[in-house]
């Protein structure tokens, strides 16, 4: 019964050998929201990481769960939204899916039909009346196949899955490669002997580590900064894009993991490139209005009613080299990681052509059916 905090994973680099870890089990690692499913007859609630119901978000889902999934049965997997691709394929849209948790009832409602989402399952941790927490996940892999086998019919198209898994390393380096191109965050692998353990980091996932030269934009404080100690809390990044009027500077992520002694350093660092916000290429988004589409720090959306977006605009004058996993349309997905000060590069070239452009590639052939 729930709450269950999901089993979690360390990230490793590059894919690991399965011999040094007693054998492992490969599968994508879905760029969704992490989510137990449980199911009692008509009875189903799905909650997130931290334990909190997503079950009202997302009616569709229940509905698929009572019609698909056994009678009752507690899984491990994560909730998705996909959306069609030019070529006719489909991809993961992980913004969408953000819309998709909403307060009204009527728009929930709305979404569920237009952006319906998906639950792929990766894990088991009850069937009838059996746990199977405590069983190596060899044995729960088969038991989770064998209770989910009608899935594979091709009468069936979802929205509920099954995760496919290999135990060859050379396959799931490939689909490091190519499942990117289909909205997917790289691969998980999973000790065959190891038991599902709540909250403990048993996995391991392995991600790309790509670099970016980018443009230092602004900067905002740190929670537990004061007026006599200002520290840093996040370096705010852009990269120079063409526009209608000529170059733009897109906000494109933040760069936020520091000591509180390099927090401290940064900020009387930087402070001497501060400037009005009215003399910032980011100052036409700041005229009252609610949000903008490229997301730029201190307007506000429903996302963030309430919080305070402040932060100090600075001379675009500094290059920093950043890591970042993947892209999400013209953002990092995720917090970039300082590497180091480019002294050597002008800011003005620094611009979208030098990212990795990923290969398209079609989410029914990562799911199986294409």
């Amino acid at each position: 019964m729930p709450p269950v905090r999901p089993m979690l994973a360390k990230s490793v680099k590059g894919v690991p050998d399965p011999e040094k870890h007693g054998g492992l089990s490969f599968e994508p690692k879905w760029d969704g929201f992490r989510c137990l499913l449980f199911k009692d007859g008509d009875e189903v609630e799905l909650t997130s990481r931290n334990t909190k119901p997503l079950t009202r978000y997302f009616p569709e889902l229940v509905t698929a769960a009572r019609e698909q999934l056994p009678e009752r049965c507690v899984l491990d997997g994560e909730v998705f939204v996909a959306l069609p691709t030019p070529d006719g394929g489909q991809r993961l849209e992980f913004e969408v899916l953000q819309e998709r948790i909403h307060p009204a009832a009527s728009r929930v409602d709305m979404l569920s039909e237009k952006t319906p989402a998906g639950f792929v399952a990766f894990d088991l941790l009850a069937l009838g009346d059996e746990s199977y927490v405590d069983r190596p996940f060899a044995e729960r892999r088969a038991a989770l196949e064998e209770a989910l086998a009608h899935l594979s019919d091709p009468g069936i198209a979802g929205p509920c899955h099954l995760t496919r898994t290999t135990t060859d390393p050379a396959i799931a380096e490939q689909w490091l490669e190519q499942f990117e191109g289909a909205g997917l965050d790289g691969v998980v692998a999973k000790p065959l002997g190891a038991a599902y353990v709540e909250n403990a980091r048993t996995m391991l996932k392995i991600k790309h580590e790509r670099t970016a030269d980018v443009v230092l934009a602004g900067m905002r404080e740190h929670k537990t900064s004061t007026p006599e100690r200002p520290l840093l809390g996040s370096l705010l990044l852009g990269l120079w894009s063409e526009g209608d009027d000529g170059p733009v500077l897109q906000h494109i992520g933040v760069s936020a993991s520091f000591t509180e002694k390099r927090r401290a350093e940064l900020w009387d660092e930087l402070s001497d490139l501060a400037c009005p916000i009215e003399e910032h290429p980011w100052a036409r988004w700041h005229d009252g209005a609610i949000a903008n589409p490229d997301r730029v720090p201190g307007t506000q959306s429903r996302w963030s009613a309430g919080k305070d977006l402040s932060f100090v605009p600075l001379r675009p004058e500094r290059v920093l080299e950043v890591k970042y996993d993947h892209m999400e349309g013209r953002r990092f997905r995720h917090t970039a990681h300082f590497k180091r000060w480019r002294e050597d590069r002008d800011p003005a070239s620094c611009g979208y052509e030098q990212l990795d452009e990923v290969s398209g590639y079609d989410l029914d052939e990562v799911l199986g059916q294409g």
